[in-house]
């Protein structure tokens, strides 16, 4: 065998090893983008989730916030407030008699609390016992829900327990 021919012979067989390798670059360019795309997927949902916590939270600080501003309300004028001016059973809808301090008090707070937290769904209840007063915010918080607080164990009055602050305070 010759010089020369060892030199072509060489090159068939590199020619050929390269032949059996076409398109394996492509395969693992695919191979990468589908890994990405998977992955890309997944920080999306944990996105889509975090903002979906993020929004409960801040309604559940809203809502705290709400019970403490007619405390502080009732604080201000407790004469009337220990005479019950601001008992109101659980109500979804703004109280219309504003007659006195203390039922402007309760309609200023419900326009505030549905103004912060969204108009439907938003309820609120003040109850009196003595000097001890117990005030009740629910809320529809169902873009945040995973439908497990739906189960009768889960519901207080027919309302999911994770859309309730309760603030008890003495005056």
């Amino acid at each position: 065998m010759t010089f020369r021919s060892e030199i072509a012979m060489n090159r068939v067989c590199m020619h050929a090893g390269r032949r059996s390798q076409t398109g394996a670059g492509l395969i693992e360019v695919l191979v990468a983008v589908l890994v990405m795309g998977v992955g890309l997927l997944g920080i999306a949902a944990m996105q889509a989730t975090a903002l979906r916590n993020n929004q409960s939270a801040l309604e559940r600080t809203q809502a705290t916030i709400q019970t403490y501003s007619i405390l502080d309300a009732m604080r201000a004028n407790r004469d009337a407030a220990l005479a019950g001016g601001y008992d109101m059973a659980r109500t979804c809808t703004a109280p219309t008699a504003n007659g006195t301090l203390a039922q402007r008090d309760i309609i200023a707070w419900f326009v505030g609390m549905q103004d912060a937290m969204g108009a439907t769904g938003t309820c609120g209840t003040v109850v009196r016992n003595g000097n001890q007063f117990t005030v009740t915010v629910d809320w529809d918080d169902s873009r945040a829900s995973d439908n497990t607080e739906t189960a009768p164990a889960a519901l207080q009055d027919g309302v999911p327990a994770r859309n309730r602050v309760v603030t008890v305070a003495r005056l």
